[in-house]
């Protein structure tokens, strides 16, 4: 029997009935599915009947409720929602205050079924619109997002992509100020000699803020807040030199362990970690408590921070001290949910009395935050003043981590009870299940949108660019109510337009290009719609074909990334070796329809296939090299990606270097090294090698 009232429901909340796979097949979700998600959104469905009043309750809102932020774009009308309409009806002009204070006036139009519409506003910005004596806030977006044409009259440009961590300064026998992986010193190297070598971008793995009292908690795709900066890349030479960096490592016996992780090819995040904090906490005890009193130069800085990080900022300093508090008691409390109940409010007395009796280490941690920022606002200006037109660019992580500073500051704003994925696709049959959540959109509409906005001012403040992980997730999210399985998930849909809209207006603002991780299922003409607000979509060089074939550079987009491969997929070499074959037949991942032998064979055909293109593009020529000559093939698909008509070329570090193995293997967590490998070659030799060069060589020539 098909639930009417359920249904209905369902939708109104925004939750899809139906969706399609990525083999063109239909399914529809199952009532049970749907009425835990809507339990999870704290709405009631339990029968029909109370599914019936929870649809009359969700209309009633919708119908009576005065948005607290409207959005709109400068070339388009704003559609007013019936609560503003109704006081509007008999006007024929609105006024709206705009930022600077002065007002301006603007016209109304009345459109079909009775809707009434304000004419378009061509002032970008955030203003007010008076109503009666109400003051409605709406927010006017420019057509686009800040684009490389707005940066450079470069027609098509070329970066590097590269995870932060990996980066290595100096020889692995040598004991600098590094902790055993990168920082934002060694970015800011990276940046002036890929500037050198005519790169306009430098794309980085996500910086968020991590769990500093839990040091096996790594992956950045996994943060505790994304508002914040993951202090584990602070460079401490930078406040007190190097000579005061080594006198602090002697002081503290930390020689011959930093010299150990430095070595090593993989990653040590425990035992690096402990050390990089140690000498965080050594530098606070030297300079924090006088700092915060102090009127020199930083220690003003640092004050100023503080003030305009406001009561985030406040809230996260404050979550990284308890998180610390109560691990110490038992690791039972690594969730802040399981904390007692007294803690779980940040506005709580017990969290006022326990930051005042806590404020030496409350203010240890705003004082690591406003390094990490200083560090990666100095590796920004590096590459804008080594000549590159956009410098660095950031990832955007998909969502936070639900046991995390974000979520315990913003309860209000996330999905407590649903859990970020993906619905089942060739890769993962099963589907998955990210452990994250993210922001509710009723929560986002209600709230006028600002926890979205203090996410990407967050996140845009001290950068030329920000690459927006699944940016699907504008328009819907794959979300899975606590203890399903990730095939048992559900559409959750998001107001793409406003979302997009804003992304514009802030990106316009900060100067920076807009990347959205457009890959997947995507539904129809998402792609374009990124185009069209002046977003690049990305294409991989793995997934460019047609009927089998891969497909030449004149038929890739313009308006979008092209790059050879990203942080979840094999490198070029490691895809032409199939040692990604070799890990997916490792840890279970091989389709059990298929021998190891079976999958050989028909890599070995996509091999021809590819390099047959190679040879198309004028990018290589004769046989099909060998699987063991894997260099060639990594010569021939950077020069191949270059030439398309994309308008920025990314090509990861691994590729530009030939590595063979890739930073993250997607549904693995200790079979794989994931987010442990280190490069072995030093920033400054790079580009010394021989191969490197001839890359970078046909970079400039395909590009230029």
């Amino acid at each position: 029997m098909i639930d009417d009232a359920l249904h209905a429901l369902a939708q109104q909340a925004g939750l899809s009935l139906h969706w399609t796979d990525y083999k063109g097949v239909d399914h529809t979700v199952a009532d049970d599915v749907l009425r835990a998600a809507l339990a999870a959104m704290q709405i009631a469905a339990d029968s029909s009947a109370i599914a019936q009043d929870s649809l009359e309750f969700l209309r009633e809102q919708t119908r009576n409720a005065t948005p607290t932020l409207l959005v709109t774009r400068c070339d388009q009308p704003l559609r007013l929602p019936p609560a503003i309409a109704n006081r509007l009806q008999q006007h024929e002009r609105v006024h709206i205050q705009r930022e600077g204070g002065d007002w301006f006036s603007a016209g109304l139009l009345h459109a079909a079924q009775g809707e009434l519409l304000i004419e378009p506003i061509a002032i970008v910005g955030y203003h007010t619109l008076l109503v009666g004596d109400t003051p409605v806030p709406i927010a006017v977006a420019p057509r686009h997002a800040y684009t490389p044409a707005d940066a450079t009259t470069r027609a098509r440009i070329w970066g590097l992509s590269t995870q932060l961590y990996s980066l290595r300064r100096q020889l692995p026998d040598q004991t600098r100020s590094e902790c055993g992986f990168g920082d934002f010193t060694a970015l800011a190297q990276l940046a002036r000699r890929a500037a050198m070598q005519g790169a306009d971008a430098l794309a980085i793995s996500p910086a968020h803020a991590l769990f500093s009292a839990d040091v096996k908690h790594f992956s950045p795709y996994s943060p505790s807040s994304r508002l914040f900066l993951n202090i584990l890349h602070i460079d401490i030479a930078s406040i007190v030199n190097e000579t005061g960096l080594r006198e602090m490592i002697a002081g503290l016996q930390l020689g011959d362990e930093l010299t150990r992780v430095n070595a090593l090819p993989l990653i040590d995040w425990p035992a690096a970690a402990r050390a990089k904090l140690t000498l965080l906490k050594k530098l606070w005890q030297q300079l924090g408590a006088r700092w915060m009193r102090s009127d020199n130069t930083l220690a003003l800085s640092f004050q100023v921070f503080c003030q305009r990080g406001g009561e985030s900022l406040k809230n996260h300093a404050r979550f990284e001290a308890l998180h610390a508090h109560h691990l110490q008691q038992s690791s039972a409390y690594w969730n802040w949910r399981q904390w007692p109940q007294a803690f779980s409010d940040p506005a709580s007395a017990a969290v006022e009395e326990f930051a005042q009796s806590h404020d030496d280490e409350v203010s240890f941690h705003l004082f690591l935050q406003w390094l990490a920022s200083r560090g990666l606002a100095a590796a920004q200006r590096a590459a804008l003043d080594s000549g590159m037109a956009i410098g660095i660019i950031a990832d955007l992580a998909v969502g936070t981590d639900n046991g995390g500073s974000h979520v315990w500051s913003r309860q209000a704003d996330f999905l407590m009870g649903l859990q970020v994925g993906a619905p089942p696709d060739a890769i993962n049959t099963l589907g998955q299940d990210w452990g994250l959540t993210t922001f509710s959109p009723m929560a986002l509409q209600q709230h006028g949108y600002q926890p979205f906005l203090e996410m990407l001012r967050a996140n845009l403040q001290h950068v030329g660019g920000l690459r927006i992980d699944h940016i699907l997730g504008l328009r819907r999210l794959w979300v899975l109510p606590s203890g399903a399985q990730a095939s048992e998930g559900v559409y959750l849909n998001y107001p793409m337009e406003d979302l997009l809209n804003l992304i514009a207006l802030e990106s316009q603002r900060h100067r920076a290009i807009i990347i959205g991780e457009d890959l997947g299922t995507v539904p129809p003409g998402f792609s374009a719609t990124l185009a069209d607000n002046g977003i690049l979509g990305m294409q991989v060089l793995w997934f460019q074909r047609d009927y089998g074939f891969f497909i030449e550079p004149s038929r890739w987009s313009a308006p979008v990334m092209a790059t050879t491969s990203t942080h979840d997929l094999p490198t070029v070499a490691g895809w032409w070796r199939e040692l990604d074959l070799e890990w997916q037949d490792r840890v279970g991942q091989r389709p059990q329809e298929n021998t190891l032998q079976q999958l050989r064979q028909d890599r070995a055909g996509d091999r021809d296939a590819l390099w047959a293109a190679f040879c198309y593009a004028e990018a290589g020529e004769g046989e099909t090299p060998m699987p063991f000559a894997a260099q060639d093939a990594v010569d021939a698909a950077v020069r191949f990606v270059a030439q398309t008509p994309a308008v920025l070329a990314m090509i990861p570090v691994e590729d530009l270097l030939g590595l063979d193995e890739q930073p993250n293997l997607p549904g693995t967590i200790d079979q794989h090294p994931n987010w442990r490998r280190r490069l072995a070659t030093t920033i400054d030799q790079i580009f010394e090698q021989p191969q490197v060069k001839a890359r970078v060589v046909g970079l400039n020539e395909e590009r230029g």
